[in-house]
Formats: C-alpha cells, structure tokens, sequence
C-alpha cells in the first residue's frame, strides 16, 4: 500500500513538472510551416567516364591487372564504360529569382545539378560558382515568384539559444531538427576563413547547405559539416555565419570567383611562453615566423618575429583572426599593421596583393649530417657547412642533429635564432648557441626561430628542456 501511494506521489510530480516547464518550451511550427518553403532539396549526377568498369570496381584501366581481367572476364555485351554517381543535399532560396545558396561540397564536379521544390516542381540549376574555402556554392535555377528566406544577423546569437535545421538528411526532404547554440567562432583544422557555429542540432549526410534559423526564422547560417568518429551525428554540428555567405555568394554572382588579399607571410599562435619570451603582457596577436621576400610585408618592413597585433583598424587576438581579415580585405587596399617589435608597438603600412591558388606544399628534407655536440636542451646539433647555408640561403644556422626528452624539435630542423630577453639572436655556432644558452636560468623557457623543410616557426622549450 505504501509503495502504491509513493509511486502515485512520484508520477504526480513528474506531470506537476511537465506541466511547469511545458509552455516554456519552444513552439516551432509557425516558424517551419513560414520558412519551409524556401529550403530545397539539391540532387547531383557526376558521369565517371571510360575510367572504370564496374564489373571490376576500383580497377583503373591503366592499372596492368585490368588487362588480364578484360582477357580472362570480357565485359558483358551492352555493358556501359561509364557510370553515374549521385548525390543528394540541401540549399536555400535567397532570391524569388531563382538565386540558391548551398555548399561548395555539395555541387563540386557535379555534370548536373537538379533542384526539387517543397510544391514538388523540379528544375535544373546552373552552378553560378563555388568557393572551397568557404564551402559556399551559389546556384540558380529559371524561375520567378519564388518563396526565400529571411536572412538573420549571426554576431547577435547568443550561446545557448534555439536554432533550427531544415534539410534533406538522407534524402528525407524537409527534415526538421532542433537544438541550441553550443559556441560561436570556432575555427577547425584547415578552415583559417571561417569562423563557424557550433551547434547540437542533428546534421546527417544530405542536410550540407540547408539554412540554419534562429527563433525568429531568421537564417543565420549554411549547414556545413560536423565532428564524428563514427561517421554519424554525435551532436557537433557546424555552420557557416550566413553574413561572410552572402559576402561571398555576391562575389561569386559578379565574377563566378571570390578574390581574397594576402600580405606574404606565415604565422602562427603566441602561447602564454611565447609571449612571456617576447616580453609580451598577454598571449595574443599572430607571430611571424618569415616573411616572402618581395611580399607586401616584406616591403612594408615586417620581419620574422614581429607579432601582429592590429590589421587595417582591427584587432588580432588570435593567429586564426589574420587570415580571415586580410582574406576578406579587397587585393589594392592600402591597410596599416600595428606589430609588436622589442618590447614596444611600431606601425606600418602595405598594399594588400592578391591570394594565389592553393599549391602543395614542399616535403621537408634532411640536409645531412656532421659531428654534433650536445647541450643542457637535450639537443645534438652541428654547424652548417658552407654548402648547405648557400643551398639554405642562410648566413647562420645550426643543424639539429637528434633530440632526447620531450621537445617539439626533430632532427634535420634548422635553428636560425634564439629570443634573449625580447631580442633575437642569430645563431652561427654551437660555441654561440651554448654561450647565449648560459646567460638563461636553467628553469626558463627558450624560444628558437626554427625552418623546417621551406617554412619557418618559433618553438618553444618549457623549462630549458624537460628531459
């Protein structure tokens, strides 16, 4: 009787509680049933041509089995030598011209891009453009009176608020899926032009480039990606700020491509080390570790080991902000760069140039190998011979021959310079290195100015080297 009159007691305050927290829930229905019509569903057809056969799946003809294969297994008659590859995705009307945006990803060497409509009507779209870097796509199809979308402002999200996904997940057209804001501007590994953000809304294959609605139905943002080990959804979902999407969609509308500015340098991030090594009052701006000679940098007067604090008026407190500021500064721009050089501010001023296609970048490679000494850093290292500071282009330089205990140096890196007290130190000889080593304490941190293959970068040993 008493376990009765308990469990009675109990679902009483679970519905008791329900019913308090029911009408504070979010109503999502008027928003979808407004906005829903402006989402599309994006299906593309790629024709793989007289590479393969699929009786033989992932045997190129150039590949010598594939002789054998065709001689002792002939191909069926009537057998096509070429096959289609489908894919599906999302994308959004932002024009009732016709105008599309969806991801780069999702139209990328597509021979045919249909769009289906939520009133079922299906057209072909032209591909306008698309940007890798950013993964927006820009698409249109031939009609008028269309329903779009409402276009939000992404920097007013606040964390922890509710947005909204619609999509095609899996081919399920006009799928919606909810959750909140899980951070903003979070930057991922290779993504240095977009500052994306991070939901725990439900993203599968076939929601790329569907919108992203706050609770006003808004969009305020492209359904890009997300973060799994499995394959599947784990409840990181990523989209792209739908105000740096219609930047690009308007560049990609006028010119079919997006021109972004470089100013000719490689840089990384100021640690808490770094900055305590350059004299720096807080870890931020972006180090240079070189700089292309001839570049904008190079010729406004920037050198490797300043740190950029401020570029044309805007505040750099990452290494990761730089590049998105230069890349969104139109190539001819006249930009001034507040740098952080031997314990004080200095300005200056450059011409933006204009970003090259992405090429691959060298392989590192050995140099070779001399008598090398050791010291309290736990590295053996050896002095360049003239040969290899002509082949380096490089007046100093000391090999790092092997490395024992806990560093983020290898062997076959070359240390160009060490950072004493704010000042940078170029370093020509083992007898040098060790003597400018002595005149640390042997619990300080030691930053090196250190070319690794044909890039340079400033690594920092805690502690002198822990071992």
């Amino acid at each position: 009787m008493i376990r009765k009159i308990l469990f009675s007691f109990c679902l009483g305050f679970v519905a008791l509680g329900a019913g308090a927290q029911g009408p504070n829930l979010p109503d999502f229905t008027d928003m979808v049933e407004k906005q829903g019509t402006a989402v599309v569903n994006i299906s593309t057809t790629q024709i793989i041509r007289g590479r393969q056969l699929s009786q033989f799946p992932g045997l190129d003809e150039d590949d010598p089995m594939f002789d054998f294969f065709r001689r002792f297994i002939p191909r069926q008659p009537g057998q096509p030598r070429e096959f289609e590859s489908k894919s599906l995705g999302s994308g959004f009307i932002i024009s009732s011209d016709g105008y599309i945006l969806t991801n780069a990803h999702v139209v990328e060497s597509a021979d045919e891009v249909l769009v289906k409509l939520t009133d079922k009507r299906e057209f072909k779209a032209k591909v306008i453009g698309a940007d890798k870097r950013t993964d927006v796509a820009l698409i249109k199809i031939d009609a008028s009176g269309l329903p779009k979308v409402a276009l939000g402002d992404p920097n007013k999200l606040r964390v922890g608020e509710w947005v909204v996904a619609i999509g095609s997940p899996f081919g399920f057209e006009n799928t919606v899926t909810a959750g909140i804001v899980s951070a903003k501007g979070r930057w991922l590994p290779q993504e240095n032009y977009v500052p994306l953000i991070q939901t725990d809304v439900a993203i599968n294959p076939g929601n790329s480039g569907g919108p992203l609605f706050n609770m006003k139905g808004e969009v305020v943002g492209i359904n890009s990606q997300i973060y799994s080990r499995t394959g599947g959804w784990m409840g990181l979902s990523f989209a792209i700020p739908i105000d740096l999407a219609m930047e690009v969609q308007q560049q990609l509308k006028t010119s079919g491509r997006v021109s972004r500015g470089r100013i000719g340098v490689v840089i990384q991030e100021v640690t808490r080390e770094l900055a305590e090594s350059f004299g720096l009052n807080k870890a931020s701006g972006a180090l240079v570790n070189s700089v292309e000679k001839g570049g904008p940098a190079d010729k406004a007067g920037i050198e490797p080991g300043d740190i950029i604090l401020k570029f044309d008026g805007k505040e750099v407190a990452s290494s990761s902000d730089l590049p998105r500021i230069v890349g969104s500064t139109k190539p001819g721009t006249r930009a001034a760069v507040t740098v952080w050089r031997k314990g004080a501010t200095r300005d200056f001023s450059l011409t933006v140039a204009e970003i090259p296609d992405d090429k691959p970048a060298p392989r590192a490679q050995r140099r070779g190998r001399s008598e090398a000494q050791s010291n309290r850093l736990g590295l053996a290292l050896s002095e360049l011979t003239p040969e290899q500071r002509r082949e380096l282009k490089v007046s100093g330089g000391l090999l790092v021959e092997d490395v024992f205990g806990r560093s983020d140096l290898r062997p076959g890196d070359i240390i160009l310079s060490m950072i004493l007290k704010g000042t940078s130190h170029e370093v020509k000889t083992v007898e040098q290195f060790n003597r400018l080593l002595s005149q640390l304490d042997k619990s300080a941190s030691v930053t090196l100015l250190v070319r690794r293959g044909d890039l340079q970068t400033f690594i920092t040993i805690k502690g002198g080297g822990e071992r």
